[in-house]
Formats: structure tokens, C-alpha cells, sequence
């Protein structure tokens, strides 16, 4: 976006950041918030503060402290943001997707940074771990939320987490855990989401799955294909009504002389459910390199509960690439059973939507250039960073998708070799 182009959506661009206006007590720290966000909006080669400064003709310090240390309500412009979202594109049709981003960072005092997974380089680095949650509905997508993954080694270092501006409340948790607080966030903002979705990292874990189906939302998501099922429910063995024969049990168990439940994988090689079904093609979504198609089998089956089983029968998806047979993708759903295959693959594979925001995020807004020492810096960049993003994406959506590609998770109704293809 160039400086023209800033000048043309500068009245609309006004009138969206004064909705934010009350956010800030001071109108001299509000200045600031314009500044900042025209920064990451325009034609910068790094939008870090030291350039948004200099080019808006602003002390590099001051924006820092903007930043870091000034005193304004960044929780409220975040909630606004997601009530502006759930206000004008509040709809059934809304999928949140839960992912992480990472980004490599030098030496010791960032936020969190330490030697840990890093998926932007693909192995092990000195990096910072972000969780999100975007929402997506149909076309449009946006990030409403972030959260800094605080590893174990800082939260035992509380002296260390002072320095960096942590709050003494904020300690380690699982990044799971981080995507539910943001959801209950974005709900209580008056979000509605028909689906979650999220990738094998959070649905290994089995209580995050839990929490979601007690909150009784709709989710599917890939899972490991070492998770276990069954077929066929199997036989139980219930609690002992008689209080003298000890504590009862919480739920059903399986009884003794029942198979015990098999990998997902070994379901999909020797059920019966699964070696009887023909692999069937679906147009999953169009991309740059043509029609993205995979192979699907479907089945439903049930899932232990810790030590107990459930009664709830769960939607086991697989789907296949046809180009390269050995990747596959195993799927779980807590949907109805009616639920057909079409949706659930509509959903599934609509995690590209985080990954996009991601990539624009960081190309076109500056995501990944955050450059400071502080949490609080960290956290107010971050929210900007969706202020920022969801003014652009607006604009684009009004001029007609000017520099966006979208890719529609519906194909047309052509069939694709011996199966359906997939429609909205």
C-alpha cells in the first residue's frame, strides 16, 4: 500500500480509529495510535518503531513509549475490535481457528524467547511463540486476538519476568489452555463461532477436546494418528451403586473382557468400517496451483474419557492425498451424526484462513517486527497489528479484493473422478 493509496482511505481510515477513541484518557497518547498504524499500513520496508517514527517525523522514544509505557487501555481496543467483528459479521457461518505463529529472536530478553520449536524456520531456534484466534466467514478473514506462550524456564524466573514487564499472574501454561482463554474472551465479547477448528498440536490434547464439547461448540480438528477408538461401542461396566463397596466411579468403564481401543491408524488399515468404504475425491478448495483434491473415508466412532468411555459418538474423518498416498490427515468431529462429510471438509481444511493472516500479517503489517523488551510493548503490538489488519481487509473487501487472493473452500459442482466433489 503506498503513500497514494493512504491518501485516497484517509477519511475512512479517521473514522475507524476514532472508534477507539474512548480507549485512550489522554489525547495526546490517542495521536499516537494514527501514527503507528498508518506506519504498518504503508509502503515501509520494516515496520518497526524506529522507522514508523522517523518517517511520520516523530521521536523514535516516544512512539517506544507509546508502546511500552504510556497509559492506555490496549484490553479495550481489543474488545472493540471483537465487537465491532461480532457486530458486523456475526453469522452462522463463523469458523474461529486456533494456531501459533513464531518468530526468531536474538539473544535473552524478549518475552519468552528461549531455544524451542520455531515453525517459521521449521526446527529448533531462539525464538518467540505467539497462540491466536481467528475468525473466518466465508471470504473475509481476521486475527481477533494473541497471546504470548510463557515457557516454564521464564515463569520459574519470576525476576527475570519483572524485568521483561510480565505480570506476577501471568505464569507457564500449555498453549491449549491460552487458546481457551481466548475464546471465552472473544465470547464474552459477543462472538459466536458455528465452528473451531485447530491443527494436530491442540487436538492431541485430549482435555482441550473435552472443554470444547462441554462449552457445546461444534469443532473439528486434525488429530495424531495415535489417538484411539472404537468401532463398536464397547461393553461397560458401571459404577457400583452400593456406597459400602467403596468410592464410586465417576462414569462407564470398559469391561475386562473387551478389545482395548486401537490407534487410528490401525482402525483405518484392519475395521472392517473403514477397508469396506472406496476412497472417495473431493474438491476441497481451489489454490494457485489448481484444484486441491483429497481422498476421504468416514466413519463414526467412540472415544475413552480418561479412564471411562463416553457415550458420544464422534465423527473419525481421513482424508488422503491422491498425489502423494503416504500423507494422510485424520480428523475429529464432536458434530451430530447427520453432519454430512462435505461440511466437515469445509471446516477441516479451512485453517489456510489463520496461515493467510499470518503471511499478510507479517508481509504487509509488520507482525514480526516488533523489536522491544517489554510485555506490555509485546501485547499492545499485537493488538494494533489487528487494528491495523482488519482496516485493510475491510478495504479491500470495499475496492474489490485489490491485492488479496482468496481461495473459496468450494469447488464447483464438476465432478472429480469417482466421488462428489466438495460444496458449500
Amino acid at each position: 500500500m503506498d503513500g497514494t493509496w493512504i491518501r485516497q482511505m484517509k477519511p475512512a481510515l479517521t473514522r475507524f480509529l476514532n472508534r477507539f477513541s474512548d480507549c485512550f484518557s489522554r489525547k495526546d497518547t490517542r495521536a499516537h495510535m494514527p501514527t503507528y498504524v498508518q506506519g504498518q499500513l504503508s509502503n515501509l520496508a520494516r515496520k518497526s518503531v524506529e522507522p514508523i517514527a522517523l518517517a511520520a517525523g516523530v521521536p523514535v522514544r516516544t512512539l517506544q513509549e507509546f508502546l511500552a509505557q504510556y497509559a492506555w487501555n490496549e484490553d479495550a481496543v481489543r474488545d472493540r475490535l471483537q465487537q465491532m467483528v461480532a457486530t458486523e459479521r456475526g453469522s452462522k457461518r463463523a469458523i474461529g481457528v486456533f494456531d501459533e505463529t513464531s518468530d526468531v529472536k536474538k539473544g535473552t530478553k524478549t518475552p519468552g524467547v528461549q531455544r524451542q520449536w520455531c515453525g517459521k524456520v521449521g526446527k529448533t531456534d531462539n525464538c518467540m511463540v505467539t497462540v491466536h484466534l481467528a475468525f473466518a466467514q466465508d471470504d473475509f478473514h481476521c486475527l481477533l486476538d494473541g497471546e504470548l506462550f510463557l515457557p516454564e524456564s521464564w515463569s520459574e524466573d519470576r525476576e527475570r519476568c519483572r524485568v521483561a514487564g510480565i505480570p506476577d499472574e501471568m505464569v507457564y501454561q500449555p498453549k491449549w489452555k491460552i487458546a481457551l482463554e481466548l475464546y471465552d474472551r472473544a465470547l464474552s465479547n459477543g462472538l459466536e463461532f458455528e465452528w473451531i477448528t485447530f491443527d494436530e498440536g491442540y487436538g492431541s490434547k485430549g482435555p482441550f477436546l473435552r472443554a470444547l464439547d462441554a462449552k457445546a461448540q461444534l469443532f473439528i480438528g486434525e488429530v495424531p494418528v495415535s489417538m484411539t477408538g472404537w468401532i463398536k461401542k464397547p461393553g461397560l461396566q458401571h459404577p457400583p451403586k452400593d456406597p459400602c463397596r467403596g468410592r464410586p466411579q465417576k462414569g462407564a468403564r470398559v469391561a475386562k473382557d473387551n478389545p482395548k481401543a486401537q490407534p487410528f491408524r490401525k482402525l483405518l488399515e484392519e475395521s472392517t468400517r473403514f477397508t469396506n468404504q472406496s476412497w472417495e475425491r473431493y474438491r476441497v478448495k481451489d489454490g494457485d496451483k489448481g484444484p486441491m483434491v483429497w481422498e476421504v473415508k468416514h466413519a463414526m466412532i467412540y472415544r475413552p474419557d480418561g479412564k471411562c468411555v463416553s457415550s458420544k459418538r464422534w465423527h473419525l474423518l481421513v482424508a488422503r492425498n491422491p498425489l502423494k498416498p503416504d500423507e494422510i490427515k485424520y480428523f475429529l468431529s464432536n458434530a451430530p451424526a447427520a453432519t454430512s462429510v462435505q461440511k466437515l471438509l469445509l471446516v477441516a481444511f479451512s485453517r489456510w484462513h489463520v496461515e493467510r493472516c499470518f503471511q499478510d500479517q507479517k508481509q504487509d503489517i509488520g507482525l514480526d517486527a516488533w523489536e522491544g523488551r517489554k510485555y506490555l510493548g509485546l501485547k499492545r503490538h499485537m493488538i494494533l497489528s489487528c487494528v491495523s489488519y482488519l482496516f485493510l481487509t475491510k478495504m479491500r473487501e470495499k475496492l474489490g479484493g485489490k491485492k488479496i487472493r482468496v481461495h473459496r473452500l468450494s469447488g464447483s459442482r464438476r465432478r472429480i473422478g469417482t466421488g462428489p466433489d466438495l460444496v458449500a
